[in-house]
């Protein structure tokens, strides 16, 4: 009896590039971490009505959030250079949860700055957006500007998940059980980083996406050079004295600046208060700002693959133009309910919410080379400082004017402000001074 072997099975489908899944644990992680840095604005009112503190004492908490998470960033794209993403990542992780899981016990303000805005800022800069540049730089080298675009949606994506949950958890269980929500989701993330995420394409035995030439050797730590002095900080600090010298670079932090104030400072602390002094409830506010994070995903997305085809410069402008004319019209659009306008605001914000990063950090990259993703953080840095600016201000405004309007208007022209800057920004940042 003759028996017939089983002819060799054919792979159907090809190979998943390791790179991939990398890029989808980064994706999950930021994720988790924007969920706290989302909450602020949801749980302002609930915090006010309990504890009858000011406007401007709760945004205070939220500027020093983002002042931490602003100024943490370049020296942890130092620290990932230097100890590697998944390290950096899972103490990052940590530092959400316990400043997430640490609010339900704060009774005085101080107490607030300190887990909001200290542990959730370092915790939060730590990661975001130099994570995701630094991911993009090392695992891709072709659709990096997309893979790039993805991982800021990420962001995005957060605030959508969570918001919603976040407002309806506040609303029926109180803000501490929102509170401690958040904290877990941070927390489930870590083994996935632990499980899947690595420091270079080496250590999975491949080259990066799309790359040609092997990976260049990475040196130990201590065969890296360095400055003088301690080693990631005198690393994040060398990129930001080299990269001073340069208009370029000064361009890129005033426009950015005002993104962030734009961005995270007015429209994401300030939304969800502003629509309830209208008469708007909470839930159907974070709801709108769960629907800018949709289209922040489409958008950001979209932003990456422009990035890898159109002159960024161009982008930005375009970009800040836009969001200064939404801005302009939100104090005749906010009511007590939901109506077409202001979807239409939502979602034409929404598009525009991050989509100045991919064109940022290549910008970054042209003009500052391999020190680029530091230099980067540099200018994530004054994102911050403008977000942390502008919330602070907005709650002042708020306080004392019992509207937000003054704040929408000057933000408008700050827009217009940035548009400007960034049509005449240098790619190449040649001659200092």
């Amino acid at each position: 009896m003759t028996t017939l072997s089983s002819p060799p099975r054919r792979r159907l489908l090809p190979a998943v590039h390791p790179a991939w899944p990398v890029a989808a644990v980064a994706f999950v992680a930021l994720l988790g971490a924007a969920g706290f840095r989302a909450a602020p604005g949801v749980l302002m009112v609930p915090l006010q009505d309990e504890f009858r503190w000011s406007r401007a004492t709760l945004s205070l908490a939220v500027g020093v959030n983002l002042v931490l998470f602003g100024l943490t960033a370049p020296f942890a794209a130092a620290l990932m250079d230097r100890f590697g993403i998944r390290r950096v990542t899972i103490v990052a992780l940590l530092l959400i949860a316990a400043g997430s899981g640490l609010t339900v016990l704060v009774s005085a303000p101080w107490q607030l700055v300190l887990t909001w805005g200290v542990l959730v800022g370092l915790g939060t800069g730590s990661m975001a957006l130099v994570f995701a540049a630094t991911v993009a730089q090392r695992w891709f080298v072709r659709q990096r500007g997309l893979v790039m675009g993805i991982l800021t949606a990420g962001s995005a994506t957060g605030q959508l998940v969570f918001l919603p949950v976040v407002a309806v958890a506040s609303e029926h269980a109180g803000w501490r059980v929102a509170s401690l929500v958040i904290a877990a989701a941070a927390l489930a993330v870590v083994p996935l980083v632990v499980l899947v995420l690595r420091d270079h394409p080496a250590d999975r035995g491949v080259r990066a996406y799309g790359a040609t030439e092997p990976e260049p050797p990475v040196l130990a730590p201590d065969q890296v050079p360095l400055p003088a002095g301690p080693g990631a900080a005198g690393t994040a600090v060398l990129a930001l004295r080299e990269a001073s010298r340069t208009r370029t670079f000064w361009a890129l932090v005033a426009g950015f600046a005002i993104c962030g104030a734009t961005t995270n400072g007015l429209i994401g602390t300030h939304f969800v208060p502003a629509a309830h002094d209208h008469g708007m409830g909470q839930t159907t506010a974070a709801g709108l700002l769960a629907v800018v994070g949709i289209f922040d995903i489409v958008g950001t997305i979209g932003s990456g693959w422009l990035t890898d085809r159109v002159d960024p410069r161009l982008l930005l402008g375009f970009y800040y133009f836009f969001r200064g004319v939404g801005l302009a019209l939100l104090p005749v659009l906010l009511s007590d309910a939901v109506h077409p306008s202001i979807v239409a605001f939502v979602v034409i914000y929404g598009l525009d919410w991050v989509a100045t990063v991919p064109p940022t950090v290549a910008l970054c990259r042209t003009a500052f080379g391999e020190r680029g993703t530091v230099v980067f953080g540099w200018v994530f840095a004054s994102h911050q400082v403008g977000a942390a600016v502008a919330s602070v201000a907005a709650g002042l405004a708020r306080d004392r004017t019992g509207t937000y309007t003054v704040a929408w208007f000057s933000a408008a022209l700050l827009c217009v402000v940035a548009a400007v800057i960034s049509l005449r920004v240098r790619r190449a940042a040649a001659a200092p001074g």
